[in-house]
């Protein structure tokens, strides 16, 4: 439990005073307690944990149950609005923003996205239902993701659709390598560039 409160205190910038790590040292406290033998005991704890973990979700508006499976440098970017299913599964090296929602599609199917590594979601994203998103995939900011996002993408829009990350061998788009025109792009500029 020690070692991954450290790294999310390196992970939130090593700033006591950040909410998000208040939030993930009551999770971390909340799967530590798991283990606690005897049971007579482990019933102590958890209800501190219960206490803890009403109480940070009260301050920050943070609802990350225990029962989520997270992996390191799991980052929450500032705080508010942010509720996580206790069915949903995270990679390493993630970062959520404020008003996202890794949640249930419908009450009737109890499961939730599972997300790979290097996941950056975007602020008001809501990521619903029996999904997979793949490894260094961005989530823009109010996507609603309710399919599949393969590795190495980017979801955009509501719904969201999904785009393929450019290479950096890649040559710039036509648009990107337009000169403007009294400030604003030519457009026969474009066409004759593609």
């Amino acid at each position: 439990m020690t070692n991954n409160i450290r790294a999310d205190f390196l992970a939130h910038g090593s700033k006591w005073g950040a909410q998000g790590f208040w939030v993930m040292l009551v999770y971390r406290y909340g799967r530590w307690r798991y283990g606690v033998r005897p049971v007579l005991l482990r019933k102590v704890f958890s209800f501190i944990y219960k206490v803890l973990y009403k109480f940070i979700q009260m301050i920050t508006g943070v609802e990350l149950p225990c029962e989520v499976d997270v992996g390191k440098n799991f980052t929450i970017d500032h705080f508010g609005g942010i509720i996580v299913s206790g069915y949903a599964r995270f990679g390493d090296n993630c970062r959520i923003r404020p008003g996202v929602v890794v949640g249930l599609a419908r009450v009737e199917d109890p499961c939730a996205p599972t997300i790979g590594n290097n996941v950056d979601i975007g602020a008001g994203a809501k990521l619903l239902g029996r999904i997979v998103i793949g490894d260094n995939v961005s989530i823009g900011a109010n996507a609603v993701v309710t399919t599949d996002v393969p590795s190495n993408s980017i979801a955009v829009g509501v719904p969201a659709r999904v785009v393929p990350r450019k290479r950096d061998d890649e040559p710039a788009p036509a648009w990107q390598a337009a000169q403007p025109v009294s400030g604003r792009v030519a457009v026969s500029e474009v066409a004759e560039r593609a």
